[in-house]
């Protein structure tokens, strides 16, 4: 059998190089972090991540050494990686910091969004309602987190989006333990701010809502710790 022509016209093949494979996988594990699908207590191991993604284990470790140096994983147990206990200290710090830099972000984004961005924001809010609704507490993580960035993303800066990922990979396992405590309504109550302020172009409001959901979030989180 003749192997396929990647040379022939209209068909360029970029090689994968080590440090594009890295950056993969290391997108991807951040992302189950992110959405909610690695939460508290449970536990992968290099080998598993690399079956599930089709790679050897070598991008796999140096995907989880970056995430531990972020203090968004820990080796738990032998080869058994996961999610760093929160302390109350610690949970406190990251509110601080999130109270100020996601506000900034925000107000940002209220000011050079666009309607392209008002449509995601509002297509993700309803799965927010509708996963509420239905109590289905992972597709309430995964819209909350594809909500909070659209957002913050209209933002227009990479270097305030970094920061907030990075204050997101430590924070957002812990978003699992809310469910049961009526956060998610809460929560749902200042997003629905958040959104008619984006809409209408209100920095303080928006700033006023996103502090909101992040403090009632923290005192729901502290009293759990």
């Amino acid at each position: 059998m003749a192997s396929a022509d990647f040379k022939r016209p209209g068909f360029d093949v970029v090689p994968l190089t080590r440090d594009t494979l890295q950056d993969r996988v290391f997108e991807n594990i951040t992302e189950l972090i992110l959405d909610g699908s690695l939460v508290p207590g449970e536990m992968v191991t290099v080998q598993s991540l690399a079956s599930a993604f089709g790679v050897s284990p070598m991008p796999v470790r140096e995907a989880l050494r970056r995430l531990m140096a972020a203090n968004a994983l820990t080796v738990v147990s032998g080869r058994s990686i996961g999610i760093p206990k929160l302390s109350r200290e610690r949970l406190t710090d990251l509110r601080n910091v999130r109270f100020e830099i996601e506000a900034i972000a925000a107000a940002w984004a209220a000011e050079r969004r666009t309607e392209a961005d008002i449509e995601v924001c509002a297509k993700q809010f309803e799965k927010l309602d509708a996963a509420n609704a239905e109590g289905n507490v992972k597709a309430y993580l995964r819209a909350n987190y594809a909500f909070h960035f659209a957002i913050y993303r209209a933002a227009g800066s990479d270097n305030l989006l970094k920061i907030i990922e990075n204050l997101w990979l430590q924070i957002s396992p812990f978003f699992n333990m809310l469910h049961g405590s009526g956060n998610y309504s809460t929560a749902n109550t200042h997003h629905k701010e958040m959104l008619e302020a984006l809409r209408g172009r209100d920095a303080d409001a928006i700033r006023r809502a996103v502090r909101a959901d992040i403090d009632a979030a923290y005192h729901v989180l502290e009293g759990l710790l």
